[in-house]
């Protein structure tokens, strides 16, 4: 029935925190027209967590070595702006984007579902 998910990040500075993702974070992309860039994500996953507050949506990064992949960062360029904690159902930090908006990524502990087989 579906075939990928698009997620939007709204942005202060779409320019720079696009051009972040691609020569920092390193995401492949197409050039949808203007230099409107839209990149490719790795597999992805969505759950749904109750809230007594405002409903919202989140965007995490997964990866498998948290460390390893915030040191590769920080070596080009970005900023740590949450260090690594442990939450219980995986490792969680933050790099800032250039508009200064926060980007979570975490290491999961618990089962992941964007390896499933069809």
């Amino acid at each position: 029935m579906f075939n990928g998910a698009h997620v939007i990040l709204y942005t202060r500075d779409a320019e720079a925190d696009s051009a972040f993702l691609k020569n920092v974070v390193g995401f492949d992309h197409v050039d949808a027209g203007r230099g409107w860039l839209i990149f490719k994500l790795p597999p992805a996953e969505v759950a749904v967590h109750p809230t007594e507050g405002e409903p919202k949506n989140e965007v995490y990064l997964m990866c498998d070595d948290i460390t390893a992949t915030l040191k590769a960062l920080e070596d080009r360029g970005a900023e740590i702006s949450r260090p690594i904690t442990d939450q219980g159902w995986g490792l969680l930090a933050a790099v800032r984007l250039p508009s200064g908006t926060e980007l979570p990524l975490y290491e999961p502990r618990h089962p992941i579902a964007h390896s499933l087989s069809p």
